[in-house]
Formats: C-alpha cells, structure tokens, sequence
C-alpha cells in the first residue's frame, strides 16, 4: 500500500472520530451518550476509533449510528471503501419498483435504534412466517 492510499479502517475511523467529535461539540455527548443514542456499544466504538477490525462493521450498526447522529450512511460506506448507500447490490435489470422500496423501509426499520426491540421481533416473525408459507398460483 503507497503512503497516499488510506484503509478501509482509517478512513472510517476518521469519519467516527469525526462524529464523536461533534457530537460532543453540537450536544455535549460522551462516548457513553453515544452510544446510549445510536444503539452502537462503546467498546465497538472505540474498536472503530483504533480502526481494530477486520471485518467490515456490521452495517445495521453503522446505519443506526449515521441516523441517530444525522449522517449521510453514504459517507460512512465510502469510507469503508464501499458502494454508495451500502445498499445490497441489486440483480441486473431489478427495477426500484414498490416491492424494493417496501423491502428498504422494512430493513431501515429493522436498522432504526429508535424502533422497539418487540416491534423489531413482530416484523422478524411476519417476515419468517411470509417466506414459509406456500405460494398460491393465480388460475
């Protein structure tokens, strides 16, 4: 690696440091008041500060950070070096039509800190009992 090119690890332990940074500035957060808000431990964050890991962050965590932070989720997938949007890459030719925009809200939901545990848990059960049931054909 040339003394210009920065890992995954730095960059994306800039953009926490970053967001640590002015959270404590904008709303007087502690690394604990952090990670109360985004549901994101303190030890993992400051795994992320120390840039002391291998696999990529979970990306629900990240997210949950970005939201309860206001940060754009696509500035912390680019510092990890990933595709805008961190989005699970599509088939080609998938169209957004309303079945992949009602599967995004249903995932940011599951992704969302603020969202309730047990709602969490109702929507796993639905999911669970929709991807087991039989298929009707039409006819």
């Amino acid at each position: 690696m040339g003394s210009a090119e920065v890992s995954p690890q730095m960059a994306f332990a800039r953009f926490v440091r970053r967001a640590i940074d002015d959270a404590r500035e904008e709303r007087g957060w502690t690394v604990t008041d952090l990670a109360t808000h985004t549901g994101v431990g303190r030890s993992t964050v400051f795994r992320w500060l120390a840039g002391d890991w291998q696999d990529y962050p979970e990306l629900a965590k990240v997210r949950g950070f970005c939201a309860a932070l206001d940060l754009p989720v696509a500035a912390a997938f680019r510092a990890l070096g990933l595709p805008d949007a961190g989005a699970v890459p599509r088939r080609r030719g998938a169209e957004d039509g309303p079945v992949e925009a009602d599967v995004r809200v249903i995932l940011e939901r599951l992704a969302d800190p603020n969202v309730p545990a047990e709602e969490k848990h109702h929507i796993r059960d639905l999911l669970r009992y929709l991807a087991r049931r039989p298929v009707r054909r039409a006819g």
